[in-house]
């Protein structure tokens, strides 16, 4: 059974940075395409950014140049470096695979953009 487990969340100023890891209870995870995405207050859930086992990652407009993705698969752990943070970024932030698998779905961390 995999395990995903978010941290890094907080309450950071507009223009700030925060850095969320997602780690993985087992190396199987290695084999998949993994993403990050978020679901503001009012809004369905989104994929922001994924990466494949290779290396390839793709962005959504919301955060292109803003954010970036990355893994390692040693450390079974995906992170989020999320830079130029504004207020529309507050939400719950998650990782799964890329696409998700439901059973993945887990807590997530909260970020918070506020002044």
């Amino acid at each position: 059974q995999v395990q995903l487990v978010e941290s890094g969340g907080g309450t950071v100023q507009p223009g700030g940075s925060l850095r969320l890891s997602c780690i993985a209870s087992v190396s199987t995870i290695t084999v998949y395409a993994m993403g990050w995405y978020r679901q503001g207050p009012g809004n369905k859930r989104v994929l922001l950014a994924s990466i494949t086992e290779s290396g390839i990652t793709h962005y959504a407009d919301s955060v292109e140049g803003r954010f970036t993705i990355s893994r390692d698969g040693a450390e079974n752990t995906a992170y989020l470096q999320m830079n130029n943070l504004t207020p529309e970024d507050t939400a719950v932030y998650y990782c799964n695979a890329a696409p998700p698998v439901e059973k993945y779905w887990s807590q997530g961390t909260r970020v918070t953009v506020s002044s």
